[in-house]
């Protein structure tokens, strides 16, 4: 035996040397990144800011990236019950002994000061550890070493995938139904504006997934036509004076067009380069907003964004102007400011709503075909007489156009706008959402917004560590599931009769029989 390597089993050997080269370099990435997001930061002082730094913090990050890619390294090579012993050492030991009180003790005994404690790394250490714990387990159990193994298990949720699938005509009016009872169950403003925020990235994703999940176009550059349509809400209303009803469709429109001037120039583009130049568009829109001051209002933005009314019929405020009805008065209510944050909520909710249903009655038509077809091969596509020009110019504006609409919403929810609401980040989290809950499925991308947008709001508290969590989840969720968590999607037109609808996403179908050719060069 070589002295790099370890023997496990009988012909299998532990690959040391790649192994700690591989964990070595996850080590030295985490340490780059969390140098600059952990370990120094600005704090308020009397008098000021100042630098203060938290590298302690920083070490035992880079050693538990170390040690958690080791543990997946011995998972990958087919030595699960090593890494289920350390993983499940670790959560333990992390119960009852944090990590930083270790380096404290440390730090102490060298003569140097010790970290301030926080709870932060002992929650990483026990959930990273039960979650290696988890899957090695789950390993050990089906020993999934090989390709084959891999395989089936991909064959396995693709087959719950599809049972999912087949279950949201049941499980959709149920969640409408909730979703509408919802300000009544939670009589809480934080609660309903937490799903207000939600429901805007389900109809954003909603918007993105036709040029995403069904043309398969990558859009690096969505949250452009997100601010095109809060800019045109926010300076036709603040300008001209006009309404949120009238500028709500005008915005979609607007931001449409943005789509169409955005189609030509990427018109031959594909793959990459089709997702770079989506990038620059986005990036250009929001400089524009940035500069152009005497229009947009520079880096101030703009304020005083009028709030919508009862349809025209009322106002939410308590004492409107003379000749306007206020809305508790209309309905002979008590004044209470919860009345417009229920009103924008089921807003959001029916302009969502609206995006599904058009999307999923578009899919169906023609045109919707052909974004499909355009999304397996473009090539197949041309070769069969269908304009890839159009299908891409009426993806864009389609697309656009919802998110115009969102943007509109968010003007006259937040009351206020500036270019620091549309950086590349929310194209990044948008997308992801795409991705993470499967291109294509609508039901997906739901799953996907409630987990990255919902959550994270519920742990503000960690805060600074909030996008650190969101990076190691999109991680687990692509090493587990690539296509997403309900990646499955049915064709549009079948050929042949679809197959029998499970009854439950965990019952598995028989195999069909051979066929009779088949049975006879087997005879």
């Amino acid at each position: 035996m070589s002295s790099t390597a370890y023997t496990v089993g009988r012909d299998q050997a532990f690959p040391w040397r790649s192994a700690l080269i591989e964990c070595a370099i996850t080590a030295f990435i985490v340490l780059m990144l969390a140098i600059t997001m952990v370990g120094i930061h600005l704090e308020t002082v009397l008098g000021g800011l100042a630098i203060a730094t938290r590298f302690a913090d920083v070490g035992v990050a880079v050693v538990f990236a170390f040690i958690g890619r080791l543990a997946l390294v011995a998972m990958r090579e087919g030595h699960p019950l090593p890494a289920l012993i350390g993983a499940t050492a670790a959560a333990v030991l992390g119960v009852f002994v944090p990590p930083i009180d270790i380096v404290a003790a440390i730090l102490q005994a060298l003569g140097a000061e010790a970290p301030t404690p926080t709870p932060v790394l002992q929650v990483m250490q026990v959930a990273g550890g039960a979650i290696l714990a988890v899957r090695a387990a789950w390993l050990v159990w089906r020993q999934r070493g090989s390709a084959g193994r891999r395989a089936e298990r991909g064959r396995s949720l693709d087959a719950f995938a599809a049972g999912m699938r087949g279950w949201t005509t049941l499980i959709g009016p149920i969640a409408i139904v909730f979703a509408i009872a919802l300000p009544f169950i939670f009589d809480n403003r934080s609660r309903i504006d937490l799903a207000t925020l939600v429901l805007t990235y389900i109809m954003l994703a909603w918007g993105l997934n036709i040029i995403v999940g069904l043309a398969g176009l990558l859009d690096l550059g969505y949250v452009a036509f997100y601010a095109v349509g809060a800019y045109s809400y926010a300076l036709l209303g603040t300008h001209f004076g006009w309404s949120f009803w009238i500028c709500l469709p005008l915005a979609g429109v607007l931001a449409s067009s943005a789509g169409l001037i955005l189609g030509f120039p990427v018109l031959r583009l594909r793959g990459d380069y089709f997702a770079i130049v989506t990038l620059g568009f986005g990036e250009i829109i929001r400089v524009i907003l940035l500069n152009w001051f005497e229009f947009t209002g520079g880096p101030d933005g703009i304020s005083g964004i009028a709030r919508p009314s009862f349809f025209g019929l009322a106002e939410f405020d308590r004492s409107p102007p003379e000749g306007v009805t206020a809305f508790h008065e209309l309905f002979g209510l008590e004044y209470n400011g919860i009345h417009r944050v229920i009103f924008l909520y089921y807003l959001i909710l029916v302009l969502a709503l609206f995006v599904n249903f058009v999307s999923m009655r578009v899919r169906r038509l023609p045109i919707g075909r052909a974004w499909e077809a355009l999304r397996e091969d473009d090539i197949a596509c041309q070769s069969l007489g269908i304009n890839r020009r159009n299908i891409k110019l009426a993806a864009f504006m389609f697309s656009a156009g919802f998110g115009g609409v969102a943007g509109s919403f968010f003007a006259t929810r937040q009351g206020f706008i500036s270019p620091e609401s549309f950086q590349f980040i929310e194209s990044a989290i948008i997308l992801a959402i795409v991705v993470l809950g499967g291109m294509g499925s609508q039901a997906g991308i739901v799953l996907a917004a409630v987990l990255m947008i919902g959550m994270p709001e519920i742990f503000r508290d960690l805060e600074q560590y909030r996008m650190l969590a969101f990076g190691a989840l999109m991680v687990v969720i692509m090493v587990w599931r690539p296509r997403g968590l309900l990646s499955h999607r049915d064709p549009s037109v079948r050929l042949h009769p679809p197959p029998p609808r499970q009854l439950w996403p965990f019952t598995r179908l028989p195999k069909p029989s051979a066929a009779p050719a088949e049975k006879a060069a087997g005879q």
